[in-house]
């Protein structure tokens, strides 16, 4: 039987229409995690300094903040003062990244990013959530035992 975080990384995967094996769902560690939301901010990054030459500020400006909160409450999670605050500060970094998604999905309606940029760094973000979600409820199962 599949361990409960494969499981749920699968469940949401379909859910955000990305399509992964379960060997690649188990090859996942939490260290990919802090590079996948390293990657995330980077890739925001440039996009932002790429939407202020088009003059674009107010959303460029959302972005980046948010990408960046994914990044650093993952970072701080792994120094949490208890499984608790551990969990709270995945629970931010989904938030942000939920966020994120959706900025990303103003800036291609809006036709600031093509379809291309959206779908590459979307993929990211949603990967992130998928990860986060099965951090947090593994997480949340080792605090009630």
């Amino acid at each position: 039987m599949l361990h409960l975080a494969v499981q749920t990384m699968l469940r949401f995967a379909q859910i955000y229409g990305i399509i992964y094996t379960i060997r690649e769902v188990i090859a996942i560690k939490e260290d990919k995690l802090s590079d996948l939301s390293m990657q995330l901010s980077v890739d925001v990054l440039k996009l932002t300094k790429e939407l202020k030459a088009k003059h674009e500020t107010v959303i460029s400006n959302q972005i980046g903040r948010s990408a960046t909160s994914v990044c650093a409450n993952i970072a701080e999670s792994k120094y949490g003062h208890s499984r608790a605050d551990f969990i709270a500060k995945l629970k931010i970094a989904l938030k942000e990244a939920s966020e994120t998604g959706k900025w990303l999905e103003m800036l291609l309606k809006s036709n600031y990013i093509d379809e291309a940029t959206y779908k590459s760094i979307d993929k990211t973000c949603s990967t992130i959530r998928i990860l986060l979600i099965a951090s947090i409820k593994t997480a949340k199962s080792k605090l009630n035992k």
